[in-house]
Parts: structure tokens; C-alpha cells; sequence
């Protein structure tokens, strides 16, 4: 098995390709070892000192670290846990969907044709451009001409999300969507 990296905008995160699934059916973030529990894969990942957070989308795993871990002792430490849970069979035992999706919250019923419209340029315009820099962004609310986003994996805490936040994706929403004033993050 081989497992390739790829550095995302996030300068603290890093991505893991394995070449096989990663979530089955739902990505799934895990911000804490205690959440990380639930997950062999996971809990492997956060035993690496200064791992922070362990990101799995379909085909690929984002790990944050610390500021102050390095990536030439983490990255080894990291790819070793990874081949570890493939090679033992484990993935194939580790079937349960752990999370994701969308949440839908509108602030009345006539919105809800909007926010099918707002989940659909999310899905089908934004998803997989932040998919590729080892994140997720995930739809959590349409209230009074706001759009509240959740930002996951290399994504959260990116020095760039912001920017994407505000002038991509607002943009881009207000333009095919009208009603839509502005967009902000939310935890």
C-alpha cells in the first residue's frame, strides 16, 4: 500500500491519500481525542503527539497538528498508524458512518425552495473544490438573508477560509441566489 500527502492551504494540516474509502457514507470530523474514541483510525491518529484533529472524507484523511509539532516527526508517525488500520483488516470491520451532511435550518417555510437551491450550488459548486484541499464545508442554517456554513478538516482554522468564506462562496451564492446577503461561519 501506498499512501500519498498533499499539503492543503492550511499550513497545519496535511493530507493523507490511502488509495482505498475513508468514510463510508459520511465524512466525519473529530476534533478531540474523546470524540476520536469512536473510530479505531482515528483514536490511532490522535495516540500521534500533537495531532489535533483527524478529518476523513470518501478517499482521504486531513490531520491538523499544533503549530509547534513538526510535520517530519508527525507525517511518518501518521502514515505508519494509517497503513497500520488498512493492512490489519480493520477497515473492513469499521462500517459505521460517524457523521456529516447537512443540517437544515430555515427561518420559515417559505425559504425552503431557497435553501434546497443553496444546498444544491454547495454540493455541486463548492463541496468538491474544498474536498480537494482536504476539507468540507457543511450547510447549517438559512436565517434572515444569512447563510451559516460549517468549515471542516484542513479548511477549519485555515488562515485562508476566511477569505474563500467571504469572497468565494458569498459571492457566489448572492449571485445565483438573490435573497442571500451574506454568509458566515459558525462552529
Amino acid at each position: 500500500m501506498f499512501i500519498q500527502t498533499e499539503p492543503t492551504p492550511n499550513p497545519n494540516t496535511l493530507k493523507f491519500l490511502p488509495g482505498e474509502p475513508v468514510a463510508k457514507g459520511a465524512v466525519s470530523d473529530f476534533s478531540s481525542s474523546e470524540d476520536a474514541a469512536a473510530s479505531p483510525l482515528a483514536a490511532a491518529l490522535f495516540a500521534v503527539d500533537g495531532v489535533t484533529r483527524a478529518f476523513f472524507g470518501a478517499d482521504f484523511i486531513s490531520l491538523s497538528k499544533t503549530s509547534d509539532a513538526d510535520w517530519a516527526v508527525v507525517k511518518p508517525l501518521a502514515l505508519a498508524a494509517i497503513m497500520d488500520y488498512y493492512t490489519s483488516g480493520a477497515h473492513q470491520a469499521d462500517a459505521a458512518a460517524l457523521g456529516g451532511g447537512h443540517t437544515e435550518h430555515s427561518d420559515d417555510d417559505e425559504n425552503a425552495e431557497l435553501v434546497v437551491q443553496i444546498k444544491e450550488l454547495l454540493d455541486t459548486r463548492v463541496r468538491p473544490s474544498v474536498a480537494n484541499d482536504g476539507g468540507d464545508i457543511v450547510f447549517r442554517a438559512f436565517k434572515e438573508g444569512v447563510v451559516y456554513l460549517h468549515m471542516q478538516g484542513a479548511c477549519s482554522g485555515c488562515p485562508s477560509s476566511t477569505a474563500t468564506l467571504k469572497h468565494g462562496i458569498e459571492n457566489l451564492l448572492r449571485y445565483y441566489v438573490p435573497e442571500v446577503q451574506s454568509v458566515e461561519s459558525v462552529d
